[in-house]
């Protein structure tokens, strides 16, 4: 499945219903008075959060969307019927701007939130609305109003509580493997992860929280070199940074202080954001080395560095009761989700 998270698309509800010119023409019924009915409001385009989508992918092949128009206004003081409104579901974690003035419009993050995004046109008013002592058999009526049209931008930032960061080959893809049920591509190359992979992992009471491996972090990524900046726009909503550095590498110092300035480079209070240290692959070097490259780390950071082997499977549950502990005392700053333009409940007019 390709990963997409931006996208445009065209939007445009339904045109009200025309009112209609009618006269009552019952039996025994002397001078019938107008009888033209309204006509009904055209449908709105809603777009509702589902958990059962994880991209953008929809999108690329079907840009336009169009709610059903409204119905005439019939005799008999009938009011036409409204149309159907438009549901498309997006995944949890899209935003949605007017690309005419870059206003975001609505942020939904809850499953089964929505935002209404262009309103039906009401519908027009019959010939019955113009009786009055002066005009006792008007003979016009009034057409429906279009609906709202715009061309919207969505992007998507994934929602996950820890943010898995570092260099290619650091190891990130192979953790998360390890601590969920994800099953990223692994290789022993740069660049194997092109997409940012998710991955629910269980804690003791039950619950799960959801990792995400952001591939892609190389020097320049907040100017758009390699893959970095297309992605780093997921780590904006993360509570916890696990920052994974390769001791292998040729230096993992240098590795650390690349990606914390592509993090201040990039802004959003990325730099800001509690992290944790990690020293992966310490299986694949020997004791001395990697008390070097850890005491160096610790002087930088001015925190502590902690050691595992994701392969090994080594280090990890004193990282994971870390990980645990923080999450549990952090509070959740990320910001509330705009209200919809809307209350769908009002949608409809009777």
């Amino acid at each position: 499945m390709r990963f997409i998270d931006q996208t445009e698309i065209f939007v445009k509800a339904g045109k009200g219903g025309d009112g209609m010119v009618a006269f009552r023409r019952e039996k025994y019924v002397p001078a019938g008075g107008p009888a033209g009915g309204n006509g009904g409001r055209g449908g709105s385009v809603v777009l509702q959060a589902s958990n059962h989508l994880q991209t953008l992918l929809d999108f690329q092949y079907n840009h336009q969307f169009i709610a059903e128009d409204g119905k005439r206004g019939g005799p008999k003081n009938l009011t036409g019927a409204s149309g159907e409104d438009l549901l498309i579901e997006v995944p949890c974690g899209t935003m949605i701007y007017d690309t005419d003035t870059m206003n975001l419009l609505g942020d939904l993050t809850t499953n089964g939130q929505t935002l209404i995004v262009a309103q039906g046109g009401k519908g027009g008013l019959g010939n019955k609305h113009f009786l009055s002592n002066r005009n006792r058999a008007p003979e016009h009526a009034l057409p429906g109003l279009p609906g709202e049209e715009y061309r919207l931008r969505l992007e998507l930032k994934l929602l996950a509580e820890v943010g898995i960061i570092g260099l290619p080959n650091a190891g990130k893809s192979t953790l998360i493997s390890v601590l969920s049920a994800a099953r990223p591509k692994i290789a022993d190359y740069p660049f194997t992860t092109l997409v940012p992979n998710l991955g629910v992992v269980p804690r003791a009471t039950g619950d799960g929280t959801v990792f995400a491996d952001i591939p892609g972090l190389i020097e320049g990524a907040h100017d758009g070199v390699g893959l970095g900046h297309d992605f780093l726009r997921h780590v904006e909503r993360t509570r916890l940074l696990l920052h994974l550095v390769d001791v292998t590498a040729t230096d993992p110092t240098q590795d650390y202080q690349t990606i914390q300035q592509e993090l201040a480079a990039y802004g959003q209070g990325l730099r800001n954001r509690p992290q944790l240290l990690v020293l992966n692959k310490i299986d694949a070097i020997d004791s001395q080395c990697l008390k070097h490259h850890q005491i160096n780390l610790e002087q930088i950071s001015g925190g502590p560095v902690y050691l595992i082997s994701a392969v090994a499977q080594r280090g990890l549950d004193i990282l994971m009761q870390q990980i645990w502990e923080i999450l549990d005392h952090l509070p959740d700053e990320r910001p509330d989700p705009p209200s919809p333009i809307l209350d769908t409940s009002i949608l409809r007019e009777t």
